[in-house]
């Protein structure tokens, strides 16, 4: 977000939607989406076996959708979203047909194996998450009659409440314009994290934020202590603007975020103040928002 509207306020274009439609985003090591963490995961494993990255390719992922079926009738069309990226290799086990996708953007700590027979070595549910306010479970499987996509459905339990969603992931070509795309979709996101997680795909510490219409809202900021317990503070974004003086708590789990984040403490606050002074340009907020609003309705 930083470099995207650092990139737009150096230019003479000040009509957001124009300035978009032209940007070719960089892929940044230190600001890796799923785009630039599937395309890491396929350089690293090239370096060890050239023969299996040579089958390895990034496919594209539409989240939530509202109706998998009808959108499985229509298949790819030019008003997909494309909002997230895997990377997949097609196998075949005495010839029974499946693929194995791998998912660095969500960080799922395992292969998944999809078969078409849902037959062994098909991996069923799992759970990727269990937290004290949440619990959430993925399984991955074929729709009937095609081999194109990969239904992942998404199961989120928050106390008694259980609530279930599908994504659909459309296998049968590559995802050659992934940059052009989703990483550039993703720029005008109304929701923004920024998280750090261990081998298990589980968030160690981070910070998390909804891009707001009118600068009201508030960072999270989450951080493991040295017992192994997750911290966390909400701090809005008028703390950061009125240079307000934080108290011990808040300061020590911004030093503790910013240090597992790989960042000097001064940095991490310093780069809170500058999003937050983003956030307090309106211009360039609503004309975000409303970017972000077309594509939600576009592609539905």
């Amino acid at each position: 977000m930083i470099r995207f509207y650092g990139d737009y306020r150096k230019g003479q274009e000040w009509n957001l939607r124009h300035f978009y439609e032209q940007y070719i985003p960089a892929i940044v090591e230190e600001e890796y989406t799923c785009v630039g963490l599937g395309l890491e995961l396929i350089t690293r494993l090239r370096e060890l076996n050239q023969t299996v990255a040579s089958s390895l390719n990034l496919v594209s992922c539409e989240e939530s959708i509202e109706d998998p079926a009808g959108y499985l009738e229509r298949g790819p069309c030019e008003t997909s979203d494309k909002e997230h990226v895997l990377v997949c290799m097609k196998v075949e086990i005495a010839g029974r047909k499946g693929v194995l996708l791998l998912d660095p953007g969500y960080h799922v700590a395992r292969v998944v194996t999809v078969m078409e027979d849902n037959a062994y070595p098909h991996t069923g549910w799992f759970t990727q998450t269990n937290e004290s306010w949440v619990k959430r479970e993925y399984r991955y499987f074929f729709p009937e009659n095609t081999m194109n996509y990969v239904i992942w459905e998404v199961k989120e339990t928050r106390g008694t409440t259980v609530n279930s969603y599908q994504n659909l992931i459309y296998v049968a070509r590559p995802f050659e314009n992934a940059v052009e795309v989703t990483e550039k979709r993703n720029l005008v996101y109304n929701f923004k994290s920024w998280l750090s997680r261990n081998i298990k795909g589980e968030v160690v510490a981070g910070v998390y934020f909804a891009v707001p219409k009118n600068n009201s809202g508030a960072f999270t900021i989450i951080c493991t202590d040295s017992n192994s317990n997750s911290q966390r503070v909400r701090l809005t974004f008028a703390d950061f603007l009125q240079h307000k003086e934080f108290d011990a708590t808040e300061v020590e789990v911004m030093e503790m975020c910013g240090k597992q984040l790989d960042l000097l403490p001064a940095t991490f606050q310093e780069l809170l103040s500058t999003v937050a002074g983003i956030l307090a340009d309106s211009d360039f907020i609503l004309q975000l928002l409303d970017i972000n609003k077309e594509i939600n309705e576009m592609c539905p």
